[in-house]
């Protein structure tokens, strides 16, 4: 390892066997993408043409007709909004957040409302609630169902807004379908949808008009990345709000890639989003790790993952604890699952938990399931070379 950390900044290096939380610096970028970053920053370029080759990259890769870098899933969830509620309306640009007299409103069902939906508020959207929670709290069989969105919708009603989950994707074609019937946009939320890789097309096949993703998780890019993907004239709007807009309008070169076939009456001023303008590093580094996952082996990533947490499970053999393979869902990468017998071990799941925190180096796990006894391992941000000091890290939280 290299010196090229500050010491008082490398000590907070940790073992993040927890996953690709942003808290713990999402995922690790690989050689290849770490390499296309440090040549970018010592380069110059025009950002207006760097994003109009991602969108024709992105393109190809969600199936979408257009997209864009931007510094993650959530600042592309506020340049959504932005871009629903303004349009190509550069008058409207300049007023938002203000969205007072201006049609603002984004249905969202009860059931995909979460703490990251603060995304489209800052746009100026207000959120609408519909639907009841009857099926996901077992107090009923039903669902989300078209009418309780048909009738939340008014003339203020700009789009409706989906969170994908394994729990919600169900409702997307809903979802779409109402939009569809009633000229409004779907906006889903698919930061954490990734892998497999076949999620990368699935939602604008499923027809969303706007989808984010996560760059700096499972794809592999920089931590502060991510992908806005969808119809041209609502990326062309969020570059307008994203990019440096002071430029001379009659000089302003707009790329094809961005703004084909669209017309634009004036362009804006800096926008909403022009605090969340991507970096050349970010652009170049999130590009190269898309093109690398599109391409991966998602079975021999799986199995090589498989056989590592074996080797690790092979040290943990101590009284009360035992280990199994857990898998979330298809094509993603297996954890395991350290569970501990209360009445055999020496130390309880959260006791283990705390001890893993104060190691050297600090050790994070996957937390979810610690009220059950489980310590769950993730190896999607472990080098193959930081296995030895997990195993072992851990054999002296669990002793």
């Amino acid at each position: 390892m290299s010196n090229a950390i500050p010491a008082d900044l490398a000590a907070a290096r940790i073992i993040n066997a927890a996953g690709t939380l942003t808290r713990l610096s999402g995922a690790r970028v690989a050689t290849a993408v770490a390499a296309a970053m440090a040549e970018a920053a010592t380069q110059s370029f025009d950002v207006w043409q760097l994003q109009a080759a991602a969108s024709a990259r992105i393109a190809a890769a969600t199936g979408a007709e257009a997209g864009l870098v931007t510094t993650g899933a959530a600042a592309g969830l506020t340049l959504a909004a932005a871009a629903v509620i303004a349009g190509l309306d550069p008058a409207r640009m300049d007023r938002l957040p203000d969205t007072s007299d201006l049609p603002n409103e984004v249905i969202v069902p009860r059931t995909h409302r979460n703490a990251y939906d603060r995304a489209l508020r800052v746009a100026g959207a207000h959120l609408i609630d519909v639907g009841v929670a009857d099926r996901e709290t077992g107090a009923g069989i039903r669902g989300l169902e078209a009418w309780e969105v048909e009738a939340a919708i008014t003339q203020r009603t700009v789009a409706v807004a989906a969170s994908a989950s394994a729990a919600t994707v169900r409702d997307i074609p809903i979802l779409a379908d109402v939009a569809r019937r009633h000229g409004l946009k779907l906006i889903v939320d698919a930061a954490a949808q990734l892998p497999p890789v076949e999620n990368l097309r699935r939602p604008i096949e499923m027809g969303a008009s706007l989808v984010v993703y996560s760059g700096g998780k499972a794809i592999g890019g920089p931590q502060a990345s991510g992908i806005l993907a969808g119809e041209r004239a609502l990326i062309a709007s969020a570059a307008l709000q994203m990019l440096d807009m002071d430029v001379r309008p009659d000089a302003f070169v707009a790329p094809e890639a961005l703004f084909k076939g669209l017309s634009i009456k004036a362009l804006p001023r800096h926008g909403i989003g022009r605090g969340f303008k991507a970096s050349k590093e970010a652009v170049v580094g999130l590009l190269v790790a898309l093109e690398t996952f599109v391409a991966q082996d998602s079975a021999g990533n799986a199995a090589r993952a498989s056989q590592r947490l074996r080797a690790i499970a092979s040290k943990l053999d101590l009284p009360g604890v035992s280990c199994s393979e857990a898998i979330d869902r298809p094509g993603v990468l297996p954890r395991l699952a350290i569970t501990i017998d209360g009445k055999k071990a020496r130390v309880d799941a959260m006791e283990a938990a705390a001890r893993l925190k104060n190691a050297r180096p600090p050790v994070h796990i996957v937390e979810g399931r610690l009220g059950e006894g489980v310590l769950l391992i993730d190896l999607i941000a472990v080098a193959e070379d930081q296995d030895q000091a997990l195993a072992a890290a851990l054999r002296a939280a669990l002793a």
